[in-house]
């Protein structure tokens, strides 16, 4: 497990921390095959097959059991940024069930990510509303890269189809109070590997429900309650928010 002081945060460079990753697996005799196009999992042959494809899984579509909450998502990559600050990360809380990021990305460009999520598809235009937000809080910068979609929010069962182990998006999707992602992928993958190499794959789905159960209750049940506030007033939204978790603005990284 790896631990943190209150109020820290760490940005995962993916592009690098994955090619960094494929070189150490090189070393150790993995064979990498990154040219390989799996059209379905009858392409798929191995003892044990760990499925990271994110979020909807592609074999959990091809077999028909994706299940679990999906949020949707929309970001845009600015480089030369007025508002960048290369050991800062903004969280902004929205009284219609979202939330507003800005992440730093490169420092060299001045680049960061900017985004908008919310619980569930309530049929908002997402590049509308970070357009808004943009202009609310003056960033500026040219955008040189967009994305968006779904993200999976909390456990996404099953965590294990046969001999298929599901990790990351695929198996464990995003804490529900804050969309954190890449630290539980990370987790996944870890018990992943220790499961099948200590011979014990069967144990995976109990595994992980031992490392996350306790905040999926939790964050299950915040979404739950608060979905029905939202239909009240989108302000009690905030307020239990302020209840449930200690949530500030700014995070230094």
């Amino acid at each position: 497990m790896i631990t943190r002081e209150p109020g820290t945060a760490f940005v995962l460079n993916r592009q690098e921390f994955i090619n960094q990753l494929g070189k150490n697996a090189e070393k150790l005799g993995v064979e990498l095959c990154t040219d390989d196009k799996i059209k379905s999992t009858n392409d798929l042959d191995g003892d044990y097959i760990i499925d990271a494809s994110g979020c909807p899984s592609s074999i959990k579509r091809e077999i028909g059991i994706d299940k679990g909450i999906k949020a949707v998502s929309f970001q845009q990559t600015i480089e030369n940024s007025n508002c960048f600050k290369p050991n800062e990360a903004v969280v902004k809380f929205d009284g219609r069930y979202g939330y507003f990021w800005i992440f730093p990305r490169n420092p060299e460009k001045k680049e960061l990510n900017v985004g908008v999520g919310f619980i569930k598809d309530f049929g908002y235009n997402l590049k509308e509303f970070l357009e808004i937000f943009k202009k609310e809080y003056n960033i500026t910068g040219n955008v040189n890269y967009v994305t968006g979609g779904l993200i999976p929010v909390g456990l996404q069962r099953p965590f294990k189809y046969k001999n298929i182990l599901f990790v990351g998006d695929a198996g464990v999707g995003t804490f529900p109070f804050s969309g954190q992602g890449i630290y539980r992928a990370l987790l996944s993958g870890d018990i992943a590997g220790k499961c099948i190499s200590k011979g014990k794959a069967k144990k995976y789905p109990h595994m992980i429900n031992q490392a996350f159960i306790k905040w999926e209750i939790v964050g299950k049940t915040f979404i739950t309650f608060n979905l029905a506030f939202r239909r009240i007033n989108p302000r009690l939204f905030l307020f239990s928010l302020r209840k449930l978790g200690s949530f500030v603005e700014i995070t230094h990284l």
